[in-house]
């Protein structure tokens, strides 16, 4: 089995409005969906973990100072869109059906029950030092 992390993040995919703008409706229906999702990966033993994060207004940016204190500010200041939102890990079979999974997730319903199709970046987690080199 190996360990893939499903990145979402703040992009709307071929929504144009901010889903905190959605129809209350719209929005439990999408994070009904997901959780349902979840619950089958969590059923199947493929799902490690999922977390959402606060709003992107809420993170700070820490960078050590060799002579000083470390650095702190608020942040990211990176486009809406390329910030982080979430996450899934999974461990799964093989890269295909990790693939299956970000697929499933991306079609999460949005306003009107239309699939977002929210791009989810998949990264495989690092086994081994070997990993570093590939």
């Amino acid at each position: 089995m190996t360990r893939f992390l499903l990145l979402m993040n703040y992009d709307p995919g071929n929504v144009d409005t901010p889903m905190l703008e959605w129809d209350e409706a719209d929005i439990k229906a999408h994070m009904q969906f997901l959780s349902d999702h979840l619950e089958r990966l969590r059923h199947s033993g493929e799902l490690v973990e999922a977390q959402a994060l606060t709003w992107p207004q809420h993170a700070k940016v820490v960078r050590a100072a060799s002579v000083s204190a470390p650095v702190l500010t608020d942040g990211p200041y990176a486009e809406s869109k390329e910030v982080l939102a979430g996450y899934t890990m999974v461990d799964v079979e093989s890269e295909e059906r990790a693939l299956e999974i970000a697929a499933e997730q991306s079609a999460a319903p949005g306003p009107g029950g239309i699939p977002i199709e929210q791009p989810i970046e998949v990264r495989r987690v690092m086994e081994s030092d070997a990993d570093v080199f590939e």
